[in-house]
């Protein structure tokens, strides 16, 4: 009777064990909460349970009740930022969240150029680290992991920027957070969710590649290797759908490499993915994006001009922005630059002047408007282009000009205030141009404020 008895209280016991109030891993001690926002606790506890929540920075006790599921969730508006707070989550049992700052939250996503930190040899990373300790700014790294499901959790934890995490985590992340935070003065909360070699097909929702024939037959010509995965939604599943109740301010993304083969589709797929977040997320969030940069894809010249030219029309779509990088490139036969600080510098601008409302930046890009036949010769009008345009080091170059039988020579090319006339002595009649439309050009043509200008091409 004892043992019986003895066996039935520690079954009891386990039960009441099991059923304990659980969070997510991204609610955590050390975290950043969006600022003025909505933000949802949520996890996991006995059916029916009553679970209060108590946060800092008011006197409300929000109660909630889970449902027959386990699962519970409660909807808490934020302050201005400040911190930081305690925040007491209470059921059957208690957990007390310590250092708690409001603030504004980043998704760092992509593949390995946002990736890339001091593991990969980053100097930048490695000379910056002693420097960085800062109680204002809080990484979450998300590990690789993949599912065919979406997936209710992570493997990670929020902590304070150190010298130490700082060496292994995003550069351009933290290099982009640094500045935020230096220009704002509000805290940041970085979310590093990113995997080297990853086409946008894994981080995009199975459903929204297999429903369209285009996205799926491109899809269809990954191929697979050993490194990272290559099926549609499986990153996306474990290591974005268990962020999306987290609210956040935007996203900074960096990847394209792994699609340069099916860029006919890039466009289309990029839009969707966003789209798709944003769904997920249920809000519009800006997402700012880096184009890829000049590389020696294999044998073809140009695939690399037709994924950065399908990166361009992508910019086109509401709340996103690119910033341009072909200046940024130590060697073009690696595909990963090391210059992940002035990158950071030019997204971070992006997110200042255009989320946050900061005068006087110059962040985006020239980029092609329009042209004119002017009897032998071409003129090229641009947008984003505050005062003229300088070319570094003599003429610009990387221009090419074709006539009606579409093949392209070099061109000659002169800068006449906010234009560009290009011309050759072997083309007569000139039709189209072509500006930086190589995988590899690096052109000299900037703004007068030093940002490159964008590859363009008339022709289609």
């Amino acid at each position: 009777m004892k043992k019986l008895l003895f066996l039935l209280m520690l079954s009891l016991s386990a039960i009441a064990a099991s059923a304990a109030v659980r969070l997510p891993a991204i609610i955590g001690s050390h975290m950043v909460l969006q600022q003025k926002s909505k933000v949802k606790f949520w996890g996991w506890s006995s059916p029916a349970e009553k679970v209060t929540v108590q946060v800092g920075w008011d006197t409300t006790s929000y109660s909630v009740t889970a449902s027959r599921g386990a699962r519970w969730v409660a909807e808490i508006n934020t302050p201005a930022a400040g911190g930081p707070y305690t925040i007491k989550i209470k059921a059957s049992n208690e957990i007390v969240l310590e250092d708690v700052l409001i603030g504004e939250v980043w998704v760092c996503g992509g593949q390995s150029n946002m990736e890339w930190s001091a593991d990969q040899g980053l100097k930048q990373s490695k000379e910056e680290s002693p420097q960085a300790t800062n109680k204002s700014i809080r990484f979450f790294y998300v590990p690789k992991s993949t599912s065919s499901t979406p997936q209710d959790d992570v493997s990670a934890q929020w902590v304070v920027c150190n010298p130490e995490d700082m060496l292994h985590f995003s550069a351009i992340g933290y290099f982009f957070g640094k500045q935020l935070n230096a220009a704002t003065g509000f805290p940041v909360g970085l979310i590093n969710s990113n995997w080297g070699g990853t086409p946008a097909e894994v981080w995009t929702p199975s459903e929204v590649v297999q429903n369209d024939p285009d996205l799926r037959s491109a899809a269809e010509k990954l191929t697979p290797t050993q490194w990272w995965p290559h099926i549609r939604g499986e990153a996306y599943n474990a290591m974005i759908y268990p962020l999306t109740n987290f609210e956040i301010a935007g996203t900074i993304w960096y990847q394209g490499e792994s699609n340069v083969g099916t860029h006919y589709a890039y466009k289309r797929l990029f839009t969707q993915m966003i789209e798709s977040w944003r769904k997920a997320w249920n809000k519009n969030f800006p997402f700012y994006f880096v184009q890829i940069a000049p590389y020696a894809y294999g044998d073809n010249h140009i695939n690399g001009a037709f994924l950065r030219e399908a990166q361009t029309q992508a910019a086109s779509f509401q709340k996103t922005g690119m910033v341009v990088v072909s200046d940024l490139v130590d060697n073009v036969k690696d595909i990963h630059p090391t210059l992940k600080k002035e990158v950071a510098a030019r997204l971070a601008n992006y997110a200042l002047a255009e989320t946050y409302g900061v005068k006087g930046l110059s962040y985006k890009s020239p980029v092609y408007a329009s042209h004119a036949v002017e009897k032998n010769k071409i003129r090229i009008q641009f947008d984003n282009l505050a005062t003229t345009l300088v070319a570094k080091g003599g003429e610009p170059t990387d221009f090419y000009i074709a006539g009606a039988d579409g093949v392209f020579v070099p061109a000659k090319a002169v800068i006449e205030g906010k234009t560009v006339v290009v011309s050759s002595r072997n083309v007569k009649e000139p039709v189209d141009v072509r500006f930086g439309f190589t995988n590899t050009a690096m052109p000299n043509l900037f703004s007068a404020e030093g940002l490159p200008v964008n590859l363009f091409r008339t022709d289609k």
